[in-house]
């Protein structure tokens, strides 16, 4: 009688078991007829002539094959994309060209560490990314009125490769629910275990943490620029060309003066650290009208992962005038900002892609000054409207999420959003709005922020007619200021006034950006909550 209570009970179990391996499994996608773009999907994975038979029950085989047509695709594109006969292209049409190249290039290496890694939250970042590096590729000839020469590019790129990327941006974002049903969320967000506040990641060393939790203006680093021939170095460009390119940190003193370069910076783990907003600039003015892309007009641009910058001015003095002009690109993966400024008109700051967070900065623009398709929190920032061209209206953030399966999205919380000095004398006679939807699926919130009365009632603006308004995610949760009363806002299908907490807290440092287990703690202060 025992016994067959035991095998009761076992059975019981193993019924439950079943269950819920059939849930997890549900949440997958095993097959073609389940992606956003099922015929681009069996079209390439039927080039792989893989049996049906061979899928096993969890759909890992599906999972990896269709990482692996959209990688091997990718590297057809960027191959086609080297190869290409430009002699019918002018000089913005070449620069444009030459963008795509560096970005598919990109796009290989992102998708080669999208499957190579077993954390879903990564993966997506990755995927992410590559949509992003994909569209910017395009969108490079028509800031420069070179649309034309895109009739020349490869097929793939034209009509199927941003399929083919949304098609593995659904599979993995399914793999990533059934991780989570399976993993619960035991003190683990995105795959990684938090670390409790006033920790840092491992990668942050102990002298790292001195640096960044130090007031003073004479940090120790491993090289010293100085305007007045002072260090080791006269330019911010000849230090990063000097810069290790191992796995550990290396670090970079600017001291207070003027630097008038364009910087890029290509390796991981490179920390900058000025001597103060004011005190150390780097300055450029290169723009769309001047001849570049606005993905090329940066003067200070990040790809390496892991960069910190601190106590630095960056900025572009284009003016309003020159339309597209950023002042700082970042494109690395887990970058921090900490009291640093980004200074300019219109694209100010280029949130690109990847992992983001900005603490105690300074934001000045115009015309879409903080846009892009990061996975971004900017947290405790004051953020400085400025005059635009006569005519014109004032947009905050224009974000850039073009599949509703990508990660990311502009968060701005517990900030300050008020007219710098060149706008308070007429703010009354120009319009400013938080943002619009610069893509079909753009996400953007202001969380506990201050919204200062320039802000127009309704909030948003529209970017073209109806275009994005019911794909969107707008939202606003409890700011306070003259400009934060909701009962004008646009009455849009994705603009939401947040109520519940909860939903709130999607948003937050810990769970939108995984903060606690990459942000350093102590000498970048953060709150993972609300």
């Amino acid at each position: 009688m025992m016994m067959n209570k035991h095998i009761a009970l076992a059975f019981s179990i193993a019924s439950l078991v079943i269950l819920f391996l059939r849930l997890v499994h549900g949440a997958m996608i095993t097959s073609c007829s389940q992606t956003p773009y099922p015929e681009v999907c069996n079209h390439f994975i039927n080039n792989y002539n893989l049996p049906s038979t061979s899928l096993d029950e969890t759909g890992l085989e599906f999972h990896d094959l269709a990482h692996k047509v959209t990688l091997n695709q990718a590297i057809e594109a960027h191959r086609l994309i080297s190869v290409m006969d430009l002699n019918s292209f002018l000089k913005p049409g070449r620069l444009a060209w030459n963008d795509c190249l560096e970005l598919y290039e990109d796009t290989v290496f992102q998708l080669n560490r999208s499957m190579s890694t077993n954390n879903p939250t990564d993966a997506l970042t990755w995927i992410s990314a590559s949509l992003a590096n994909h569209h910017t590729c395009k969108n490079g000839f028509v800031d420069l009125n070179m649309s034309s020469n895109l009739e020349s590019f490869p097929n793939i790129l034209l009509s199927n490769f941003s399929k083919l990327l949304s098609n593995t941006l659904a599979v993995q974002k399914a793999a990533a629910l059934s991780s989570t049903m399976l993993n619960g969320k035991k003190n683990i967000i995105g795959g990684r275990r938090l670390l409790s506040d006033g920790l840092f990641p491992t990668w942050v060393s102990a002298a790292e943490r001195k640096l960044l939790q130090s007031s003073g203006s004479a940090p120790k680093a491993d090289i010293v620029v100085a305007k007045d021939g002072s260090g080791d170095y006269t330019t911010i460009s000849e230090a990063v060309d000097a810069s290790a390119s191992g796995s550990g940190r290396f670090t970079i003193h600017v001291k207070a003066g003027i630097y008038k370069e364009s910087v890029e910076i290509k390796n991981s783990n490179i920390m900058i650290i000025g001597d103060g907003i004011g005190a150390t600039i780097v300055t450029g003015n290169a723009n769309v009208y001047g001849g570049s892309t606005t993905f090329k007009s940066a003067t200070f641009a990040i790809t390496g992962d892991r960069f910190i910058a601190r106590d630095i001015t960056f900025e572009n003095t284009a003016g309003p005038q020159n339309h597209q002009a950023v002042a700082l690109r970042s494109g690395g993966d887990f970058s921090v900002f900490y009291r640093c400024s980004f200074r300019g008109y219109q694209d100010t700051l280029y949130v690109y892609s990847q992992r983001q967070f900005y603490r105690d900065c300074d934001i000045y623009g115009t015309q879409d000054f903080i846009f892009g398709d990061a996975v971004v929190v900017l947290q405790n920032c004051n953020i400085y409207v400025r005059k635009p061209l006569s005519g014109q209206q004032n947009t905050i953030t224009a974000q850039g999420r073009t599949d509703p399966n990508e990660n990311t999205g502009i968060i701005i919380h517990n900030s300050r959003v008020t007219a710098a000095g060149d706008l308070r004398p007429v703010q009354g006679s120009v319009e400013t709005y938080l943002g619009r939807p610069y893509k079909e699926y753009s996400r953007t919130v202001f969380m506990q922020s201050n919204l200062d009365s320039l802000i127009n009632p309704a909030g948003w603006l529209p970017w073209s007619g109806d275009f994005a308004l019911s794909t969107l995610y707008y939202g606003e949760y409890k700011n306070t200021g003259g400009g934060a009363d909701t009962s004008g806002r646009v009455k849009w299908p994705g603009y939401h006034v947040i109520t519940n907490p909860t939903e709130a807290a999607r948003f937050t440092v810990g769970n939108f950006l995984s903060g606690e287990s990459w942000i350093p703690g102590t000498g970048v202060p953060f709150e993972g909550g609300l």
